[in-house]
């Protein structure tokens, strides 16, 4: 420990001389690298291309028609100016009522309508990260547990753990089923964490998934919604990406499976819901998060504690002009779903043609795809190395499967709608170069080891028979001591 940590640690409090908030994993240490060489097309094209942020850029043009046409929706416009004292003057934690009841109906809209929501159960926070913050401060304490499957967002550990001091325990998810939750996996964490004596307060579920932009379906909500009443822990879904999905299967909220009259059995007191504008709107800037709980007591609690994280009024404002736009919301979550539709399958069919192949998924604004076959061994270890090889070299931030918490190495995240078009297209030529001096490398490599392999049998089998007719000289008997064979 250096002098100035120690100086720290003595002085300032634990939380903030720990190492929890994760800002150590290669998740973060991609962005950095990106931070140091950011590529430009004129000014630094031979910069690191950002593939580590998922922000869905794809359809800013709809947001900026929209504000031409309606200036109003803007206290710093002229037209909007009459709303400026009220609006600047409104500090009450519950929020504008319009815009909670604009943020209750886009739920709704980006859900396919086919469930209503609670203007006055929204809650708000300070982005997605601020929602997951508060929803654990209300549901447990430090020292509780909540089970999470794997591979799983890595800022998990910053959001959910950091400040609240509660664990994550992780539910592993295999390859061998596309990553999907079984309840055998499910049973074997909640199991596990009892013989361990850890108090499980909940399940998290991000549906859809960040890393695997795959979806949840009905069957898998209902078994684990059964699991978690079965235990009496908390159920909280994370469905921040809810209209990113641009394929079939669609989406499905655990409000819908609430509302199945095969669950009406279940405590609702025990089931959340996590959600932003970050993914679905493109709009991370204005840290749009939400908490909705069908728990009162939850509800009020969260609101409380939302004063620590409120969305600026004249954000609540502006978003509830928009939201209310019903004609506008439409085409956007249309077009929306086009757009990446569209990106999605230019993306992962570059990538197929030179042989790297992505998991099956139907939404997100990325793909966990599959490099091992460009492991030199199947270990965390070549994992990390490829990695390295790929931020310093190939010039693109991607994040490994390690930073996941994925058991297998070999995985990487990428995402591919925070940029246009001919920067995706550069980082898929870098990648098509990658591959292919890469794969010559190692068929080089094993030619190199093939012809070493064969000289070397060749001395073996010279020295056996030298040994075998007991030709003791000292240049031939003591093998091991020959620099070529070893």
């Amino acid at each position: 420990m250096g002098f100035e940590s120690a100086k720290n640690n003595s002085i300032l409090s634990k939380l903030a001389t720990n190492e929890e908030h994760g800002e150590n994993s290669p998740y973060f240490d991609g962005w950095k690298a990106y931070d140091n060489n950011p590529f430009h097309p004129l000014k630094n094209p031979n910069g690191v291309i950002q593939m580590g942020l998922a922000e869905n850029q794809l359809c800013f043009d709809l947001i900026e028609e929209w504000i031409k046409k309606n200036p109003k929706a803007s206290i710093c416009s002229t037209e909007g100016i009459k709303s400026f004292k009220a609006i600047a003057n409104f500090q009450d934690y519950h929020g504008l009522p319009e815009f909670r009841r604009a943020i209750a109906k886009f739920m709704e809209k980006t859900r396919g309508g086919r469930v209503t929501f609670d203007p006055d159960r929204v809650v708000m926070a300070g982005g997605a990260t601020g929602a997951n913050e508060t929803i654990i401060f209300c549901l447990a304490n430090p020292g509780d547990a909540f089970l999470v499957p794997s591979p799983y967002y890595p800022a998990f550990n910053r959001d959910l753990r950091w400040r609240t001091g509660v664990e994550l325990i992780p539910i592993h998810c295999e390859s061998s089923n596309n990553f999907q939750i079984t309840p055998k996996a499910v049973k074997e964490a909640y199991d596990n964490a009892q013989k361990a004596n850890i108090k499980v307060k909940g399940l998290i579920l991000t549906n859809p998934s960040n890393p695997l932009g795959t979806t949840l379906d009905e069957d898998t909500l209902k078994s684990l919604l059964n699991f978690t009443n079965q235990h009496n822990i908390h159920l909280v879904c994370d469905e921040i990406y809810a209209a990113t999905v641009f394929d079939t299967p669609q989406f499905v909220s655990i409000a819908e499976v609430l509302n199945d009259n095969e669950t009406n059995y279940c405590n609702k007191d025990l089931v959340h819901i996590v959600y932003s504008l970050s993914k679905d709107m493109g709009l991370p800037g204005f840290r749009i998060g939400i908490v909705y709980s069908f728990n009162d007591a939850v509800v009020n609690c969260a609101r409380k504690m939302s004063s620590f994280g409120l969305i600026s009024t004249q954000t609540q404002h502006f978003l509830a002009a928009m939201l209310s736009d019903e004609k506008f919301v439409a085409n956007y979550l249309a077009e929306s779903a086009k757009r990446l539709a569209k990106r999605h399958k230019h993306f992962t069919n570059g990538l197929l043609e030179v042989g790297i192949k992505c998991l099956k998924s139907n939404a997100g604004l990325f793909c966990w795809m599959d490099l091992r076959p460009l492991l030199r061994e199947s270990t965390f270890e070549s994992e990390m190395s490829l990695w390295r090889v790929i931020i310093n070299e190939v010039k693109l931030n991607v994040s490994p499967g390690s930073s996941f918490d994925c058991q297998e190495p070999g995985f990487f995240r990428v995402c591919f709608a925070n940029m246009d078009d001919e920067t995706v297209d550069i980082a898929l030529s870098r990648i098509r170069r990658f591959v292919g001096v890469k794969r010559s490398g190692d068929e080089s490599n094993a030619a190199e080891k093939k012809q070493q392999w064969k000289k070397n049998n060749l001395r073996l089998s010279f020295s056996k028979r030298m040994y075998d007719e007991s030709v003791l000289s000292p240049l031939s008997s003591p093998i091991p001591h020959s620099p070529q064979v070893r």
